[in-house]
C-alpha cells in the first residue's frame, strides 16, 4: 500500500505510530480495494496477520477480513538485515505449518516478500504463495489495485 517514503525515519519505534511512515489516503483506499476484491472472490472471512508497522496493521484491519493478529516473523528487516535470514525463515516455517481451515492473509514489507519470494512487489502489489510443503513460492502476482 502507498506509504510515501523509503524505509523508516531516525527515532522509529515500532509502537508509536507518530515516529513511522503511515499509509496515505490512496493507500488505505489500495487496502479497501484489496479486501473488496477479496470478498467479491468469496473470501469474506480469513486468518489475517500482520507485522507490527503501523502501515502493515492499518492495512490489515481496512481489508476488513477479520481480527488482526501479530506475527514477528513479518516485521520488517529494513533497518536491520542481519535479522533476515530468521524472519524469512521463521515466515516460511509459518506457511509451510498454515492447514487452515480458511485462508491464511499476511500482510508485511516489501524486504520480506523479497527475500521469501525474489520477487520485488511493487507498492500494493499482492502475492499469493503457497503454504505447506510449497511454501512461499509464488502461485500468482496480483496489480495494486488502482485508488
Amino acid at each position: 500500500m502507498i506509504a510515501p517514503g523509503t524505509g523508516d525515519p531516525p527515532g522509529f519505534r515500532p509502537g508509536d505510530c507518530a515516529t513511522q511512515r503511515t499509509l496515505s489516503e490512496a493507500g488505505r483506499a489500495q487496502a479497501r480495494a484489496i479486501g473488496a476484491a477479496l470478498r467479491a472472490r468469496g473470501i469474506d472471512q480469513a486468518r489475517v496477520l500482520s507485522s507490527a508497522w503501523c502501515r502493515a496493521r492499518e492495512t490489515a484491519e481496512l481489508l476488513g477480513l477479520g481480527p488482526v493478529g501479530h506475527a514477528p516473523a513479518l516485521d520488517s528487516f529494513f533497518a536491520d538485515r542481519a535479522a533476515g535470514p530468521a524472519r524469512t525463515e521463521a515466515l516460511r516455517g509459518l506457511l509451510a505449518a498454515w492447514a487452515g481451515p480458511g485462508t491464511l492473509v499476511l500482510v508485511t514489507h516489501q524486504v520480506n516478500i523479497t527475500a521469501l519470494t525474489g520477487v520485488f512487489p511493487a507498492s500494493g502489489e499482492a502475492l499469493l504463495v503457497y503454504t505447506g510443503a510449497r511454501a512461499g513460492a509464488v502461485a500468482l502476482r496480483v496489480p495494486p489495485p488502482s485508488p
